[in-house]
């Protein structure tokens, strides 16, 4: 059911109205119900635009590259997500760095913190290494 935000021109209040169809909207004049105004002013929401989706599992590597070379860590992300769906959920590395993309995080910082964390896990394994 289609339903319709409005402000009162008159009394100042923002109604919603509801419809059974489109055509009874048509047909309809606004009032609003708390003072029988019909001077009213429609009201714009917030508008959502659907993106096509990808199948990045049916991309051949050159274009699942032109993803990752296009800049934007929310599309890679989805690249990864989409296409790593079988990857086991024990590695949590991929499924974090997966995450991170579709948060907007930029590779570059994401690699970042990856090397640093893997040099001190590499630096703690020599540690304990020449302790035994």
């Amino acid at each position: 059911m289609p339903s319709y935000d409005y402000r009162c021109n008159t009394c100042g209040r923002q109604i919603t109205l509801t419809y059974r169809t489109y055509r009874a909207y048509d047909e309809a004049t606004p009032t609003c119900p708390h003072c029988q105004s019909t001077d009213l002013t429609r009201l714009i929401g917030r508008v959502s635009v659907a993106r096509s989706s990808h199948n990045y599992s049916r991309m051949s590597s050159q274009e699942m590259l032109s993803v990752l070379e296009g800049g934007d860590p929310r599309e890679v992300g989805a690249m990864f997500e989409q296409v790593g769906a079988s990857v086991p959920a024990s590695d949590g590395e991929y499924h974090e760095v997966t995450n991170r993309l579709l948060r907007g995080e930029k590779p570059e910082s994401i690699d970042s913190d990856l090397r640093s964390r893997s040099d001190q896990q590499i630096a703690k394994d020599k540690k304990i290494t020449s302790s035994e």
